[in-house]
């Protein structure tokens, strides 16, 4: 099963990097992703899907919010406009 969570980080170097490296660090495939700029921000949605069935994106969405760079992690879609 796959979920999609929405992130709005940092436009500084290295930030999608250490995003998707954390991803797949804690046991989660990239299913898809999109961005939009806006600004000094990203707003990123990565489809999520476990290795197994016992991940849970809960976890997950805890665990992106606590990186740098990182403004907001939601697991339902959010305006720029909002979050701004």
């Amino acid at each position: 099963m796959s979920n999609t969570i929405h992130i709005q980080i940092d436009r500084a170097d290295g930030s999608l990097q250490r995003l998707i490296g954390l991803v797949e660090r804690r046991g989660f495939h990239i299913d898809g992703i999109s961005m939009a700029d806006a600004g000094a921000t990203r707003a990123v949605a990565l489809t999520v899907r476990g290795r197994d069935d016992q991940r849970c994106t809960d976890a997950l969405e805890r665990q992106v919010d606590r990186l740098f760079g990182v403004r907001r992690v939601s697991p339902d879609a959010f305006s720029m406009q909002a979050a701004g």
